[in-house]
């Protein structure tokens, strides 16, 4: 008996898993505890009666056969298989479309509440209005509106005159569920309110700031709308991202818009609009939708394709025989009235040529609303995805289109065309595609491979048979190497699609915050280094001026010791001249009235001459010049009374200047 128990508590535990989705064992057992093990009491416990158990039936199912009808518990583990850990919606509808439709004890199970609500994400807004920006984070259960009742408390402006931007999947509507639009964890918004005219303050402030932080007011004209918007952009901005915020606003796809108003120098759309040469603060636009050209005689007979929806994964398509129907007419192939051009020319020498008819053609078939597909080389787009800074990269979505397989209109119309998809491919990848529906181009797409990913990526293409296309290969870049992440076939639903992206971005989300880390920690040892260079520099300049001070002085003092020297050696010179033209001394007993002269140096010492007393006063200033005491220099005095001899007339005579028969005279310098 206790063995039987065992077996029956085993087989509950196995069926109250199956229904519930709940893969913690330990979880399960614990709600059936408190239920008694009634395995009834226990789903209704975790998920509501009207979405869960059709109650009547089940009871009497249970006591009598099982919950799985009269089969075994084999069998019926086998009809329903425990859903897999990653994910509680995937358990939910695989118990769901599995169990066994002779069992009447159950209908459809949808997760229960607390499971839903355990899985649901937090989903991160960054909001630009205007100067400023407001982070706002909410459950993906959250609406539109709640986001724009948090920032009418912000930004203290009404619902009602509020735009919220920048939803990749388009205009969406207050009551819009996030979940709904499969957003990514990091998303970015802005908010425009036409009937709200910008502060005065704001574009004066700004254009009172440098040129990196200005302001531009763009007034665009939307010509089929009749409508202008007044946007305000940095001027950091580049001009392909106000194509993108405006390809928001009016619907038009960047590649299909035409533009009036803009510079001979904006040419290149990554330019900034302070480079641009537009107005400031403020330049006017036009843009409308690009005209397609004519169509040529063989393109007006062709028809629209069908684009087939299915969703039982291509049932529908092995049925089209018994009604009368050809595949190939279905999908808009084998028709003659029906020709397709080709999405891709044969042999195209240039790779941007051949990709801008791919994204033509695409269009034509398919609508506007797909992937932006990136218009250059493969090497050109590894580049723009791999090989920015860490915080910039993205995954590589390479799309591979074959005309030949039954799979790709649908492929095309139901999943690169749904809004969700192309919202989440144009956030977190760069889109390449190419047409292998010609061998050409497929051997050139194989050696394409070959050069930037390896042989064994070109193998695993040439591996895949043509109705197993299109093919979305997702690439990751790495330090060393390029590597697959995921292959994607063509037989594959929006929510399979979905799921495989997200996965391959959880990885390169991962792989990307290590890349982040190793950047930081590498421009953080390079600001160091750089800093450590330019104090080297600084203290190798600090010693070069020294150095030049140095040298400047050293060079300053023998200049002034030569202008000494030759000031010196021509006083010697005049010295030795005015010494040479002195008089001789005359003697006592010569006859003549004679002046005998004693001068006190500065120094201490006596200079002692006699002078004929006819001597003027000029031959006793050459006397003391001689003895390097020159007249304007030195001021030639008498002891008592005080007189100054050198402002005398120099034509004077010693006696005149009653400098006879003797005197003492003393120099001092003047000052």
């Amino acid at each position: 008996m206790a063995s039987d128990s065992n077996m029956d508590r085993e087989m509950i535990l196995a069926d109250f898993q199956a229904c519930t989705g709940i893969d913690n064992i330990a979880e399960a057992i614990t709600l059936l505890e408190l239920n008694n093990w009634d395995l009834v009491a226990a789903i209704n416990g975790v998920i509501p009666q009207e979405n869960g158990i059709l109650q009547s039936n089940f009871s009497s199912e249970v006591s009598q056969t099982g919950p799985y009808g009269p089969h075994s518990q084999s069998e019926a583990t086998a009809h329903m298989p425990l859903a897999p850990p990653s994910s509680a919606s995937a358990s939910a509808s695989a118990s769901s479309s599995s169990s066994p439709s002779s069992s009447p004890a159950f209908c459809p199970v949808q997760p229960s509440r607390h499971i839903v609500e355990r899985q649901s994400r937090m989903l991160n807004f960054r909001v630009e209005y205007r100067q400023r920006s407001i982070e706002v984070v909410l459950e993906e259960a959250s609406t539109v509106g709640d986001i724009k009742t948090i920032l009418e408390t912000e930004l203290q402006v009404p619902v009602s005159k509020m735009q919220l931007k920048g939803w990749k999947s388009g205009d969406v509507s207050d009551s819009t569920v996030l979940r709904s639009l499969h957003l990514p964890k990091n998303n970015s918004l802005y908010v425009l309110t036409p009937d709200i005219a910008p502060l005065a303050s704001t574009s004066q402030s700004s254009a009172q700031q440098g040129l990196s932080n200005q302001n531009y007011l763009l007034v665009i004209s939307h010509r089929e709308a009749q409508r202008d918007y007044s946007l305000n952009f940095p001027a950091s901005k580049t001009i392909q991202e106000v194509k993108r915020n405006i390809s928001d606003l009016t619907n038009i796809p960047v590649r299909h818009q035409q533009w009036d108003g803009w510079p001979a120098s904006a040419s290149d759309d990554s330019i900034t609009l302070a480079a641009s040469g537009i107005s400031y603060p403020c330049h006017h636009l036009t843009v409308c939708r690009r005209s397609s050209p004519a169509l040529t005689v063989d393109q007006t007979d062709e028809c629209t394709d069908v684009h087939m929806v299915s969703d039982s994964e291509g049932d529908d398509f092995e049925d089209a025989p018994e009604f009368g129907v050809d595949e190939s007419e279905i999908f808009g192939m084998g028709s003659s009235s029906c020709r397709k051009s080709p999405m891709m020319p044969e042999n195209s020498e240039n790779e941007g040529d051949a990709l801008l008819h791919f994204t033509a053609e695409f269009s034509r078939r398919y609508g506007d609303c797909h992937p932006v597909f990136y218009i250059g080389s493969l090497e050109a787009a590894s580049q723009e995805a791999f090989y920015g800074k860490a915080r910039d990269r993205k995954l590589l979505a390479i799309y591979l289109h074959n005309d030949e397989s039954v799979l790709s209109n649908v492929f095309c119309s139901q999943m690169m065309c749904a809004d969700s998809i192309v919202s989440y491919l144009s956030q977190n990848f760069i889109t390449w595609a190419w047409d292998v529906t010609k061998e050409a181009n497929k051997a050139r797409l194989l050696t394409m491979c070959t050069r930037h990913f390896g042989s064994v990526v070109a193998q695993t293409i040439r591996t895949y048979k043509t109705d197993q296309f299109p093919l979305l290969l997702i690439v990751m870049g790495k330090r060393t190497s390029n590597e697959v992440l995921n292959v994607i076939q063509g037989n594959t639903t929006v929510d399979e699609l979905m799921m495989r992206l997200m996965g391959a971005m959880e990885i390169f989300s991962a792989q990307q915050q290590e890349d982040i880390k190793d950047e930081n920690e590498r421009e953080a040892r390079e600001m160091v280094k750089r800093e450590q260079d330019e104090a080297y520099r600084l203290s190798l300049e600090a010693d070069r001026k020294k150095r030049e001070a140095q040298e400047r002085e050293e060079a300053e003092q023998v200049r002034q010791e030569r202008i000494k020297k030759e000031q010196e050696e021509e006083r010697e010179a005049i010295r030795l001249s005015l010494e040479q033209a002195l008089p001789p001394e005359p003697k006592e007993e010569g006859g003549e009235p004679i002046s005998k002269l004693r001068i006190r140096t500065p120094s201490g010492e006596f200079l002692e001459r006699l002078f004929l007393g006819s001597c003027k006063l000029q031959v006793l200033f050459d006397f003391v010049a001689s003895k390097g005491y020159p007249s304007d220099e030195f001021k030639l005095l008498t002891t008592f009374p005080r007189k100054n001899i050198t402002q005398l007339d120099p034509a004077w005579s010693l006696v005149e200047a009653k400098l006879f028969p003797q005197e003492t005279l003393f120099l001092e310098a003047k000052e």
